[in-house]
């Protein structure tokens, strides 16, 4: 039996519609496959991406940290002018003032007490020299 040229054209065509068949599944994977790896591509893009940012991010914060620290030094070498400052001038005339205080307003009081003395011994004083002057009047 002697195939034909239309049975040979029909045993490609059917042969052609059966490998058709099972390409075009493949064909389709391949497609979704090829689909993924863009997105794959995108998504490994966008990471590096984001891990560019966040080592800026860090160099910034670095950056910051070390400004806080040079404040931070600032700051402890203040405090320590402003200790001395207090322990050597401050304290130091609070001391004196209340070493002097002490014994000056026992003096103010001892004071008071001899002015008050001659404040009284004054107006005698003068009530006596009023008197004298008045009895050497009569007298002159």
């Amino acid at each position: 039996m002697a195939l034909t040229n239309e049975d040979l054209l029909a045993i490609s065509q059917l042969l052609d519609t059966k490998l058709d068949a099972r390409l075009k599944p493949i064909e389709n994977d391949i497609k979704s496959i090829r689909d993924e790896q863009v997105l794959m591509r995108d998504e490994q893009r966008r990471f590096r991406d984001e891990q560019a940012l966040i080592k800026e991010e860090q160099a910034l914060i670095k950056e910051e940290q070390a400004l806080i620290r040079d404040e931070q030094a600032l700051i402890k070498d203040e405090q320590r002018k402003i200790r001395l400052i207090i322990e050597n001038d401050i304290l130091h005339a609070i001391n004196i003032l209340s070493e002097n205080y002490v014994p000056a307003s026992k003096r103010y009081e001892n004071a008071a007490e001899k002015m008050d003395s001659m404040q009284t011994d004054i107006d005698i004083l003068k009530k006596v020299v009023a008197e004298h002057s008045e009895k050497l009047r009569k007298i002159s």
